[in-house]
């Protein structure tokens, strides 16, 4: 495993005084006679609900426990492995690429995992039962986060010394958000955000400089966010006091995966809901009523795209929060129809540069919540 530079002390401090804590419970419990295990909260939406004065999902205290048991005789020790690897990790100033932890395990004998699905898991069961992000116990993903362009430097501690990057002066590129962001420094004077669904629309933000036109930062979010693009937005906004404005496509992908992702969390990680959401976010568009408005060209919803809006008006608390969403949603399953961002170049390629996003932005009662 290749070094790092040390991420700050503090996040991994505290990590690694809660793995000690929880070693050293489960050793009082063996000395007690006792059963030792370990306690997490239940990582489903069926474990959370949503908190519309805080604006994100809230876990409602349902937890399971891993105890040593002939059952769970094979998970416990994993468990417990992959506890102690993480240790490692944190006392050498180390990390592990998810995948590289799965390898790891294979010289646990019996203890080895088969795939490396069961391996991510048991992380997310430790990021759970200690109440930290994965990323302060040493390990990240292999993917890195997507791009961003503007005006922002980010000051990076390196071997070699301070690096600092000006997005803005990057020509027709951008700067690529790694895999862990703790260890950045950002500093900017930009006005908001604008976060954009695909990369083609965020080329074209770019080529066209809009970001300098408008003073603010575009991050692509490359479809559904990654965990790593999340926690930067979520710290320029918390850090620097930037509205955060979204910018996908007109269907309910954009809306209930995409957008609902980044503004509330995904059930997979809704114990760190408060960790990664941006409840402050607001969609500027594609909106169902921008499609009539702007006589956008559409496509017919598909069967799938109807399955999700007729299942979020009924299941999904967030949805069920908003009157404003349950309107539009209601009325894009109405209309039959979805639209692209990309459609606005019906009007030419430089409409949704100087005419649609400056009068979205500018209008926020045309935004959704």
């Amino acid at each position: 495993m290749v070094k790092l530079p040390a991420i700050p002390k503090k996040p991994r401090e505290i990590a690694k005084q809660k793995i000690i804590e929880l070693a050293k419970k489960m050793y009082e419990d063996l000395m007690k006679g006792k059963r030792p295990k370990i306690t997490m909260p239940i990582r489903s939406l069926s474990n959370a609900m949503f908190d519309k004065e805080k604006g994100s999902f809230t876990l409602v205290g349902k937890e399971k426990a891993r105890t040593l048991t002939v059952n769970q005789a094979k998970i416990f020790a994993q468990t417990t492995k992959m506890l102690e690897f993480a240790k490692q990790l944190l006392e050498t100033d180390d990390f592990s690429t998810l995948r590289e932890a799965y390898y790891v395990s294979k010289n646990w004998g019996e203890a080895r995992f088969d795939d490396q699905q069961a391996s991510n898991n048991v992380i997310e069961d430790l990021e759970a039962a200690l109440g930290v992000l994965r990323e302060h116990l040493g390990f990240i993903p292999e993917e890195d986060g997507s791009s961003v362009v503007g005006p922002l430097k980010i000051i990076e501690e390196t071997p070699e010394g301070e690096l600092v990057v000006d997005c803005s002066k990057l020509g027709t590129g951008a700067y690529n958000i790694p895999n862990d962001v703790t260890k950045l420094n950002l500093e900017t004077d930009a006005d908001f955000i604008l976060a954009i669904e695909t990369s083609g629309m965020f080329a074209r933000l770019n080529a066209e400089r809009f970001w300098d036109k408008h003073n603010c930062i575009l991050v692509s979010l490359k479809g559904v966010p990654a965990r790593a693009t999340r926690r930067f937005i979520k710290r320029l906004h918390e850090e620097h006091d930037l509205p955060v404005l979204v910018f996908t496509d007109g269907d309910p992908y954009g809306y209930l995966n995409i957008y609902r992702t980044l503004k509330v969390g995904s059930g997979k990680a809704i114990h760190l809901a408060d960790k990664l959401s941006i409840p402050a976010a607001r969609l500027i568009g594609v909106t169902p009523q921008d499609i009539i408005d702007y006589d956008l060209p559409t496509h017919p919803l598909k069967e799938q795209d109807i399955k999700r809006i007729k299942d979020g008006l009924k299941n999904d608390d967030f949805v069920r929060s908003f009157p404003e969403w349950q309107k539009a949603l209601k009325q894009m399953l109405d209309m039959g129809v979805r639209a692209e961002q990309q459609s606005l170049a019906k009007y030419g390629l430089k409409y949704v540069v100087n005419t649609y996003l400056p009068e979205k932005i500018k209008d926020e009662s045309t935004w959704l919540p």
